[in-house]
């Protein structure tokens, strides 16, 4: 009976361990799900840092299609030799942005669960200062790669999302 016992905790314990966890745009959709149901204004922003000097903030809105949580595998980011993050050229940095969330090098590969929203656009505002290419995925009428239109689509993690202001 003992024996028994034991395979069903190792059993127990070995199915949990295999579970992915919950980033926290994941645990965003289960805790606030009437935050995110279709049909709701959303907003994503870059920027506004500073007190006294403050930048500008730049924006995509749109209504929530749907969202779920996905399981993902993570992989290592995309690095380039001799450049950090604030050196990237645009093509550097969309690769980066593609592939977040990701896994600093020299971390093993894991699956984790991901809270993803997909958002039709109807509003943005972007940079358009060459300073600004590599500081978010807003960049000179595009979204990460894609030219910018109204009525496409988008996907996000939950987390990077806001509730729009009436």
């Amino acid at each position: 009976m003992r024996y028994l016992l034991a395979v069903l905790v190792a059993l127990a314990l070995n199915a949990q361990a295999d579970d992915a966890p919950l980033r926290p745009s994941a645990r965003l959709l289960f805790k606030q799900p009437e935050m995110l149901r279709p049909g709701q204004c959303v907003r994503y922003e870059e920027g506004g840092a500073g007190w006294v000097a403050r930048e500008p903030v730049f924006y995509l809105q749109g209504e929530v299609l749907a969202a779920e949580v996905r399981t993902r595998r993570l992989a290592s980011c995309p690095q380039v030799p001799g450049k950090n993050i604030e050196q990237y050229t645009r093509a550097e940095f969309n690769r980066h942005a593609l592939a977040y969330p990701c896994l600093a090098q020299g971390v093993p590969e894991r699956d984790e669960q991901i809270g993803i929203v997909r958002v039709r656009v109807s509003d943005w505002e972007t940079p358009h200062a060459r300073k600004a290419e590599n500081a978010g995925r807003l960049y000179r009428g595009a979204f990460i790669d894609r030219r910018l239109e109204k009525g496409m689509e988008i996907e996000l993690e939950a987390d990077l999302l806001g509730i729009c202001e009436r």
